[in-house]
Order: C-alpha cells, then structure tokens, then sequence
C-alpha cells in the first residue's frame, strides 16, 4: 500500500519521535525536577527511547532504500539529537516522493 511506504514510515516516526523528545524535555523534566514527580519521566523516557530506536532502524531502512548518502544519514540522526530537529529534517524526507 502507497500509504505505508518507507518515505510515510520515517515521517511519521519522525515526527513522533521528536514530539515524545519535546514532551519529554519541556513536560516531563520540570514534572520531575520541579514538582518532584519522577514517574513522568519514567513512562515518556521509556516511550522516547523505545521511539528512537525505532527511528534508527528506519533510517537505516530508508537509506538502504534510497540510497541516501551517509552524510545526509549522519544529519538525519544528529537532528534527533537536537530538540526540534526532526522537523526541520522532514522538509528533505519530503524531497524523495
């Protein structure tokens, strides 16, 4: 199905990727350190890391898909490192349809 193809998949892990980052670094965090509730950074912690992952199994899917250049694969995954980078990513990702 056309919906569910590589390009679809890394968006879309992308863009949740770097949602449960922020939620993570912007909710959760203060939840943590200013209201001393630890639990919120247990269960997005959790969901973040088990989204990363997949985030780099399909960045390696999509560059062995299309060939992506190992440069552009090296910024894609600094980008997830970086609060807001996945989106900024996206616009390239966009460029292969």
């Amino acid at each position: 199905m056309i919906l569910f193809n590589t390009i679809f998949q890394f968006r879309l892990i992308s863009f949740i990727e770097g949602l449960s980052y922020l939620i993570l670094l912007f909710i959760a965090m203060p939840m943590k350190y200013v209201y001393g509730i630890p639990e919120a950074t247990k269960i997005i912690g959790m969901t973040h890391g088990i989204l990363f992952i997949a985030f780099v199994f399909i960045l390696l899917k999509f560059q062995a898909e299309y060939k992506w250049g190992t440069i552009w694969n090296l910024l894609a995954f600094i980008s997830s490192l970086i609060p807001f980078g996945t989106f900024f990513i996206d616009k390239k990702i966009k460029s292969f349809r």
